[in-house]
Formats: C-alpha cells, sequence, structure tokens
C-alpha cells in the first residue's frame, strides 16, 4: 500500500503570539527544535517504507517559505498545493484527494497538520499500521490520542465495538460520537471511562472513500474543490487552486462535513507522545527543562524562579524571583501571562486588529522569495531597513510614486538597475534611487548580500510598489 502524506500547512497560530503571527505562523517556526514545526513533521515520514513524498497544501502568502524550508532539509515534496483562501480542513483535503487520484486512483492519504509534536515516532506508525487494512477496506481513520489529563482544550473521540481484526481489538474502534470542548468535571469523566480519546486531527483514507463520503454529505464542498482542482495551473513549482471555485466553496473541516456522519469512521488509539502545540503552556510542556521546571532559549537570566517558559529572541530577558510565567520578548513586542491565562493571548491579537496596528501580521524581519528585510529605524518621513538578498536573488522591476531610495552595501555584489544604466556595487559603495524611477536590485555572487536602505518620502507603505517584471510571478 502506498501512503501519500497530505500536510495541511494553513492558519496562523494566534495563541502563540508574539512569536506567530499571520505571515509568519507556528507550523514555519523552531518552536521544539532547531527545525520548523513543518520541517519536523516532514522528517518524520522520511525513508519509512511504504511512505511517499509529501503533498503540502499551504496558503499563498507562505509558499516561499514553505518551498525554502522543504529545501533546507532535502526533500522535494510531491507538491505543493496553493489555497487561495483558507476554507478549514474538509476543502482542502478534498482538493488533495483529488489531486492525488489523478496520480493514483488507489492513493491512500495521512493527512497531517504541519504544527503538530509526536515523540514516539515508532508508536505512530504501529498506529497507521493497524489503520491500514481497515482503510484498505473504505474506512475512514482517525487517531485518538490516549489522553494523559482531563484536557479541557480539546475534543474528544468516544469509541465503541472493536472493529475489524487487524492487531486484536485494541487496534481500531468504531466510531460513536465527536464530542466538543468539554468542561474540566466532563473531561475528567471521559478519561475516568477509558474508551474516550483526544480528537488529534489526524487521519488514514483512502481518497476515493473520503471523497465519496464528502459527495454523500457535503456535495457543494465536493463540487466546489473538484472544480478547483479541474481548473488548477502552474505556477512556477506550484499548483494554483482555482480561486473562484475555491473561494465559493463552504467552510467546514473534515469532522463536521464527514466524520460526524460517516458510518465508516473508526479510531485508532495513539499513545504516541502528541501534542498540538496551541498553547504556550502547551510548548512548555513538550519542551526540555531544568531542574526547576523552567524551559528557556536564547539570552535569559533567571533567579529564583520556577515552572517558567521564557524567550528571548533579541536580547536579555532576566527574571527574579517569580515562577509560573510565559515570557516572549521579541523585536517588536513582549508578552509576559501566567501560565494558567495563556488561552486569552487571542483576545491581544483581537485588540491589535481592532486598532489597525501590525504587530498581529508580521515580525521587524520580513522573509521574501529572494531573501529578506529588516526595520530598524523610522520617523517622520524616513525609513532605514537592512536588507538581505540570497545568492542569485532577484528582486522585481519596480518604481515607486511617493518615496526615494538610498543603498548602500555593507557586504557582497550587487548588480543595480537604474533606469536605463546597470552598475556593479560593493562594499560600501552606496546609489540613489529617485522617486517614479524603475529600478531593480539583484545579487550576482555566491554569497549573501546585505544592505542598508534608508527610504525617504511622503508616504512609505509597501503598497507603494508597482512591479513591471517578477521572476517569482508576484502581483
Amino acid at each position: 500500500m502506498k501512503i501519500y502524506p497530505v500536510i495541511l500547512s494553513g492558519g496562523s497560530g494566534t495563541r502563540l503570539w508574539p512569536l506567530s503571527r499571520a505571515v509568519l505562523p507556528k507550523q514555519l517556526l523552531p518552536l521544539v527544535t532547531d527545525k520548523t514545526m513543518l520541517q519536523d513533521t516532514v522528517l518524520r515520514l522520511d525513508g519509512r517504507p511504504g511512505i511517499m513524498q509529501p503533498l503540502i497544501v499551504c496558503g499563498n502568502d507562505h509558499r516561499f517559505l514553505v518551498a525554502e524550508q522543504l529545501r533546507e532539509i532535502g526533500v522535494t515534496p510531491l507538491g505543493i498545493l496553493l489555497e487561495p483562501v483558507g476554507r478549514n480542513t474538509a476543502p482542502a483535503v478534498a482538493a488533495a484527494a483529488h489531486y492525488l487520484k489523478a496520480i493514483d486512483p488507489e492513493a491512500v492519504m495521512l493527512v497531517l497538520p504541519a504544527d503538530h509534536v509526536i515523540e514516539n515516532v515508532d508508536a505512530f506508525y504501529a498506529a497507521i499500521g493497524h489503520a491500514s487494512a481497515m482503510v484498505g477496506e473504505g474506512a475512514l481513520a482517525t487517531f485518538g490520542i490516549v489522553p494523559t489529563a482531563p484536557e479541557t482544550g480539546y475534543g474528544y473521540i468516544q469509541s465503541g465495538a472493536a472493529a475489524g481484526a487487524e492487531g486484536g481489538a485494541k487496534a481500531c474502534f468504531k466510531v460513536d460520537r465527536f464530542v466538543e470542548k468539554p468542561d474540566r468535571a466532563t473531561a475528567q469523566g471521559f478519561v475516568d471511562a477509558g474508551n474516550y480519546f483526544w480528537n488529534s486531527g489526524m487521519f488514514l483514507f483512502r481518497a476515493e472513500s473520503y471523497l465519496k463520503e464528502l459527495q454523500a454529505f457535503a456535495p457543494a464542498i465536493a463540487a466546489a474543490a473538484e472544480t478547483a482542482v479541474s481548473k488548477d495551473y502552474r505556477d512556477l513549482d506550484f499548483c494554483r487552486l482555482d480561486e473562484a471555485s475555491f473561494t465559493a466553496c463552504p467552510s467546514d473541516s473534515i469532522d463536521y462535513a464527514v466524520m460526524e456522519h460517516t458510518k465508516h469512521a473508526i479510531v485508532v488509539p495513539a499513545d504516541i507522545g502528541w501534542s498540538d502545540v496551541g498553547s504556550w503552556s502547551a510548548l512548555w510542556e513538550v519542551q526540555q527543562r531544568d531542574g526547576q521546571g523552567n524551559a528557556t532559549r536564547g539570552d535569559v537570566y533567571l533567579d529564583n524562579v520556577s515552572n517558567s517558559l521564557v524567550r528571548a529572541e533579541g536580547r536579555i530577558v532576566a527574571l527574579v524571583g517569580v515562577q509560573d510565567l510565559v515570557v516572549v520578548e521579541t523585536a517588536d513586542a513582549v508578552l509576559v501571562a501566567h501560565k494558567d491565562q495563556v488561552q486569552r493571548v487571542k483576545q491581544v491579537v483581537d485588540h491589535l486588529k481592532s486598532k489597525d496596528r501590525t504587530e498581529h501580521l508580521h515580525h521587524t524581519k520580513v522573509y521574501r522569495p529572494w531573501g529578506c528585510y529588516e526595520g530598524i529605524d523610522m520617523g517622520e518621513r524616513f525609513q532605514v531597513k537592512r536588507i538581505t538578498v540570497n545568492p542569485g536573488g532577484k528582486l522585481s522591476l519596480q518604481m515607486h510614486h511617493h518615496r526615494a531610495e538610498h543603498w548602500v552595501v555593507v557586504s557582497g555584489t550587487a548588480r543595480v538597475t537604474c533606469g536605463d544604466k546597470v552598475s556593479l556595487l560593493t562594499e560600501n559603495e552606496s546609489t540613489y534611487i529617485p522617486i517614479g524611477m524603475n529600478h531593480r536590485l539583484e545579487n550576482p555572487g555566491k554569497v549573501p548580500l546585505h544592505l542598508i536602505e534608508v527610504q525617504s518620502g511622503s508616504y512609505l507603505g509597501e503598497d507603494d510598489i508597482v512591479r513591471f517584471e517578477d521572476v517569482y510571478s508576484r502581483a
């Protein structure tokens, strides 16, 4: 049996603000190891018998980051599907199912969120093995995490009678029902009962089986996803789903659209050291801690501190005489919260949105397909940025209506187009780009190009860019 991993890399992870943001969400961050969560998820699959190259589903804004992170770990994906808008998991998986069926009519899909932690990988593959035989007969399997505590932040799955003979009676069970996030007393009752599992959001089923059940219970989603794939088109190394069709698709999860209605749902108990890292307290639980229960990263000083998570991204962070705190420092924001209150971080993000602020959208360091830039200073009619262009990177040929730019090369070599003139600049050389002048910056060298950009003018927003030509096919 060939198993095709479908990795869902959408979402913004607002509960992990200020580190996770819309443009750089948690699945693209190194939260638990030195690899990003997406990279850890992909590497977890690498080299396993019967596991094919992964199919990634992500949003348009993240496409270059996803591609670069896969390149960094030496993985060539089966494909990268781009959702024009987020429509929850049922449409995303339906699009992936149609894509895979065109490659392999017998394709079995292993649906995995990109931002989960699985500590016991061998146990996870054992669970996949238990489900495989029944999936081959048309079952839709979900993996139920054996609960370790009465968690109120997870949905639950109640198991029923044993399903099939594969692996014995403890391997697979019919699903009696899905339960919404309970209160603590109810959750404790679930744990005590022994036949309730945390809903992991991971699935194994044949593409054909999923599409058949989707057509029966959510025909509007099935039709929209099929049209979106039939009208897809290639864009560089990406596959773009048809925007009109996918945007018109109803938004729903796999659970609501299919799993709660189908008679073919089974649950496979999985004791695999799982976490969805849905909050700062959840991240604290899966990280290595010192003798006082502290999990730290970055330049951190602790004195008489216990059971805390402290993360410093750029500056020293010092804590003295406190306990049970989450402290996260970034270049433009600092979060301090009690570990019991971290679910309320989402309210901070809602506040930022309501005030039309940008700290929930992106960091001061912003990644682009050619490299990145970082804001250093800004004031009335000026802005200063540090720009890095990767070897071979090329910004679009563009112009600005409202700002002029000065570029100073710090290291590396820059090829600069300004109007009809093309010149090479090296360390300590500079150039000036007048308002309204067509221009382009390239790195023709084999080492990164670093430069300082000083913008001046009446308006300095990123939307004051008119692109005439772009090798990355951006608008």
